[in-house]
């Protein structure tokens, strides 16, 4: 189409670094990258525009009947603009009203998830709807309630990690991809493929996916097929969007090209694969599994940045966004407290605000206590792992935390 035509229609050519928030973005012209942009829409930050820009995206189309005001009057915003409130609202604080609201979201999740995957088993799973509007709904929460599905990502049952495992990386995709500036459509597709990269973990044998021991050979040949097989099952849904299903099949490939099932190697493997690999081995490694203990939450951060084969520029920003101490941690205090993190902290990352239950010295619980350690003379000595005090972590969030967290 001609620049003549575009400008017939409203439609308009403008390269990325023209581009400003309030301009209505129809779709990707140019590009140098692999990122694809699916949706259309207003750009609401500059954020979003320097996003854009260090993923390839060179020339967009706008449509300027759509855009807010006039095009050419519309100036650059600093980073510091507000997100459309009506898309984004306020997020909760962390107390009693999202603590349930979450609670009762991922235990539907885990419910929603289970059926589906007995129904995949069954080959009785004919349609994505259900999942679809699970990974909605989660993306929802989100935006809204981030801190409070953040603690149950951290909240485990041994007995449900491959339940869990899917919904809680989904949960992460999501508050990741937000974090990095991806807009909505991209995050809810990428949400979905996180959601359902493992599924087809669920049809492997049972000895290999229990396996307490080393895998041999066979049983890792075995265990690496769970990739094709998910794409199958899930293909057979109906439709899905390439960009979920990208997540899919490359969630273990690995830029080296040391990864499967493909051996894709540099940018073969697209950076939302990079964010899932990512997003997949955090979850793990925060997670007891059949084969190995958990870790704590700042020891798998930590551990991220050692493994070559992920994207370690993600790795850093990963870590920006979920904190030294995730929301969720179980940490233990200089005071000789117990504490779980409730809030990130505002200025110094090391100080967020907590919420102690359990003194150490005597080994009983206390009375709940928030304490924002940026005002107390307080601090994080270690992260701790709920087994080190015999503590049963989901039992106790559920029966004692919720209850007794601030209205």
């Amino acid at each position: 189409m001609s620049e003549s035509a575009l400008g017939e229609t409203m439609l308009k050519a403008v390269p990325i670094d023209e581009l400003k928030p309030g301009m209505y973005v129809n779709q990707v012209l140019e590009q140098s990258g692999a990122l694809k942009m699916r949706s259309k829409g207003i750009v609401k930050t500059q954020k979003v525009i320097d996003t854009l820009r260090t993923r390839g995206i060179q020339r967009v189309e706008i449509d300027t009947e759509k855009s807010k005001g006039s095009v050419e009057d519309v100036a650059p915003a600093p980073e510091s603009v507000a997100p459309d409130t009506a898309k984004q609202p306020q997020e909760k604080p962390i107390n009693r009203e999202s603590l349930n609201e979450a609670n009762d979201l991922y235990f539907d999740a885990v419910n929603i998830q289970n059926g589906f995957l007995k129904s995949l088993k069954r080959g009785a799973a004919k349609d994505l709807k259900p999942i679809e509007e699970l990974s909605q709904s989660l993306i929802e929460s989100v935006f809204d309630n981030k801190d409070a599905l953040s603690c149950l990502t951290l909240i485990k049952d041994a007995d449900s990690y491959l339940l869990e495992h899917s919904i809680n990386c989904s949960i992460i995709m999501g508050m990741f991809t937000q974090f990095l500036g991806y807009d909505r459509d991209i995050i809810d597709q990428a949400s979905l493929g996180a959601l359902l990269m493992d599924v087809g973990m669920s049809s492997l044998p049972e000895e290999v996916r229990n396996n307490t021991g080393e895998f041999s050979h066979a049983d890792w040949e075995v265990m690496k097929t769970h990739v094709e097989i998910g794409i199958d099952l899930v293909e057979q849904c109906g439709d899905i969007s390439d960009l979920a299903l990208s997540i899919i099949a490359q969630h273990h490939e690995r830029q080296d090209g040391s990864g499967y099932p493909r051996g894709l190697a540099g940018d073969d493997v697209s950076e939302l694969a990079r964010i899932a690999a990512i997003v997949d081995a955090y979850d793990a490694m925060t997670s007891n599994r059949p084969h190995k203990e958990s870790i704590t939450p700042t020891q798998a951060l930590k551990r991220l940045t050692s493994i070559d084969n992920l994207d370690q520029n993600l790795v850093t920003q990963f870590i920006q966004c979920v904190g030294v101490h995730p929301v969720g941690s179980l940490v233990r205090l200089k005071s000789g407290k117990l504490a779980i993190v409730s809030q990130r902290g505002k200025r110094d990352a090391l100080s967020p605000v907590v919420m102690s239950f359990y003194s150490v010295t005597s080994n009983h619980y206390n009375e709940f206590k928030r304490i924002n350690l940026s005002q107390y003379d307080d601090e994080i000595v270690s992260g701790v792992r709920p087994e080190d005090f015999k503590l049963n972590l989901s039992k106790f969030f559920q029966e004692v935390f919720i209850s007794q967290a601030p209205n």
